[in-house]
């Protein structure tokens, strides 16, 4: 029962969203809420929303001060002379920035981290794409790709929760597999590439006028309030020596994420804008972009914590591992690896690592399959290259609420990309041996 109000309520959000009958707002909050009705947790309602927003509270509050940062470096124009490498670089052609998009993408996501990869890369591209007319939804498909890919590294997420949850060593899930991750690098630039041609294609079947985007506005246009963008070398030099002890500090966890971003945007609201008026200016300016993403990522507590606090992620947890035949046990780690990055739109990471690989590990040690090998396998996709486009993460929204897309449409746009990911990666585990024929 639970278990099929639970895949209900999952499918019921990815159809709502994916055909825009709602919006995702909307369907985060309301579908858990009527699934707990129909479940005869009503009484409960309350105490699991307030726990689920409790636990994304951090990141709501990381988000909304990391959203003011950059768009405050963005009108003081920091990230020009980026903007005009890349541009000088791509000759205007969107193939090239598609591909590069994919390169800083890559890089950026070393740290493991979704959340500062979308903050740090859509902040610094968004503006080059604005320029070239191109697609705010190949900026987030590609992002996309090279960040889910780039989740494997030992130091991510679903690396680590693997390793726990079937006490490994992370070298014993990602030195076998470090041949098919070179395969999906090369898969995400050819990916990038080809997604960067069609785009080409469709600006040049466009007018002029109709290519352009315009970005918004810093001076004194219509309606728009008065924020100066800091231009003075001396406040550029500022800037980027306190982006870059940032970014440092972020990865370094000297104090908690929320609590640096905080800081960084007040000393650099303070430094660029001594005067009150074009302080508030500014957060005017930029609060509707706060709301947009911060709302998105509490109303996904909201979810998560009911979805959770009913039982029915574990429930659909058992209810996967029941199906399975016992005649493909023995084909178990290509079956994971397969269904791992769908299973991503269904499945938050603590569930599926800690609720139902175990399981799977186990049924696979009957027919003589490796536990290292199921984890390998289950890597090859789950909240990796799935996590961007998950409705259970928080990151996701970060993704989508930057780049101004809609979830459904974003999913639309780039789930077979991603999942080619998936398959690619694991043909190359099966050819070099990290995953058994």
């Amino acid at each position: 029962m639970l278990a099929a109000l639970g895949f209900c309520t999952i499918g019921g959000f990815l159809l709502l969203t994916m055909t825009k009958r709602v919006s995702v707002l909307v369907a985060l909050v309301l579908l858990p809420v009527l699934a707990a009705l129909a479940s005869g947790h009503a009484d409960e309602i309350g105490p699991m929303a307030l726990k689920g927003l409790t636990q994304v509270a951090p990141t709501g509050i990381m988000i909304a001060f990391a959203v003011l940062y950059f768009s405050l470096m963005i009108d003081a124009g920091l990230f020009e002379p980026l903007i005009r490498a890349i541009l000088k670089a791509a000759k205007g052609d969107p193939v090239r920035i598609a591909v590069g998009t994919a390169v800083l993408t890559i890089c950026v996501a070393l740290d493991g981290d979704g959340a500062s990869t979308f903050l740090i890369t859509v902040s610094a591209l968004l503006p080059v794409y604005r320029r070239l007319g191109m697609s705010r939804l190949v900026l987030a498909g590609i992002v996309c790709l090279g960040a889910g890919l780039m989740n494997l590294v030992p130091w991510g997420g679903p690396t680590a929760r693997a390793a726990a949850a079937l006490k490994l060593d992370t070298s014993d899930i990602i030195t076998p597999l470090l041949p098919a991750l070179g395969a999906g690098i090369a898969w995400v630039l050819f990916a990038a590439y080809l997604i960067g041609r069609r785009e080409r294609r469709r600006l040049g079947e466009l007018a002029p006028e109709e290519r352009t985007e315009v970005p918004e506005p810093v001076g004194d246009g219509p309606g728009t309030p008065r924020v100066t963008a800091a231009r003075h070398p001396a406040l550029t030099v500022f800037n980027l020596v306190l982006t870059l002890t940032l970014l440092v500090l972020l990865v370094l966890e000297t104090m908690p994420l929320p609590v640096l971003f905080v800081l960084a945007f007040v000393i650099a609201l303070l430094v660029n804008h001594p005067r009150w008026e074009d302080q508030q200016a500014l957060l005017e300016k930029h609060s509707k972009s706060v709301v947009l993403v911060t709302s998105m990522i509490f109303a996904a507590g909201v979810f998560t914590g009911i979805l959770g606090g009913t039982g029915m992620i574990g429930e659909m947890a058992e209810a996967m591992v029941g199906v399975i035949p016992d005649g493909l046990g023995g084909h178990l780690p290509v079956l994971v690896a397969v269904t791992s990055m769908p299973l991503s739109l269904v499945f938050t990471p603590d569930a599926y690592y800690f609720g139902i690989l175990p399981v799977l590990a186990g049924t696979a040690d009957a027919f003589g399959t490796d536990s290292a090998e199921m984890a390998r396998a289950a890597v090859l996709g789950q909240m990796t290259t799935g996590f961007p486009l998950s409705p259970l993460t928080a990151s996701t929204f970060i993704l989508v609420g930057m780049t101004g897309v809609q979830l459904g449409e974003h999913q639309r746009f780039i789930f077979r990309w991603a999942f080619g990911t998936t398959l690619v990666m694991t043909a190359a585990a099966l050819a070099t041996g990290a995953l058994p024929l």
